[in-house]
């Protein structure tokens, strides 16, 4: 039996690029032939980076993963995964409460656009982190240097200088 080529769409705002996602691309890469990381705009939140600046801080932190490439899109993510002829999606899950809000996604992606999900757990130093977190402990003085990439952290930095935050 020939083997079934198997691209995957890992989804997300990015608004910054975190470890803990970096540590669900290191790991999720293993199981795709292929990993786009799709880096979109969510209507309901204030993003801090634009969508071209998000992808470029994302393009050299993974310029050396084979497999992987990073795109922006601007409509539906199941829409955007099926218009790449992706046929899973990648998820990290960090909590619980992430398990309840994901399954629901899930379903309806499944239901959609016959697309499944697989979701790999976070590392345990990752499962408190994502990137709303990030940037309040950010414009509050806190300490984020050890939660993201270096280049990611000095543009967090300047962005907050160039808005007066902190």
């Amino acid at each position: 039996m020939a083997k079934r080529f198997v691209r995957a769409v890992f989804p997300g705002s990015f608004d910054p690029i975190t470890n803990g996602h970096l540590d669900v691309i290191n790991r999720g890469v293993k199981l795709f032939d292929e990993l786009i990381i799709a880096v979109g705009n969510s209507p309901l939140k204030n993003q801090l980076f634009t969508l071209e600046e998000r992808v470029e801080m994302i393009k050299p932190l993974v310029a050396g993963i084979k497999g992987v490439t990073v795109q922006s899109y601007d409509c539906l993510t199941v829409e955007y995964a099926a218009s790449v002829g992706a046929t899973a999606m990648l998820r990290g899950l960090r909590n619980l409460t992430d398990v309840q809000y994901e399954f629901q996604l899930a379903m309806t992606n499944r239901a959609v656009a016959g697309i499944e999900t697989v979701f790999v757990m976070t590392s345990e130093e990752f499962g408190f982190t994502s990137s709303t977190i990030i940037r309040e402990i950010a414009a509050l003085g806190g300490d984020i240097s050890k939660l993201i990439p270096q280049s990611v952290y000095e543009k967090l930095q300047k962005r907050l200088a160039e808005r007066n935050i902190k």
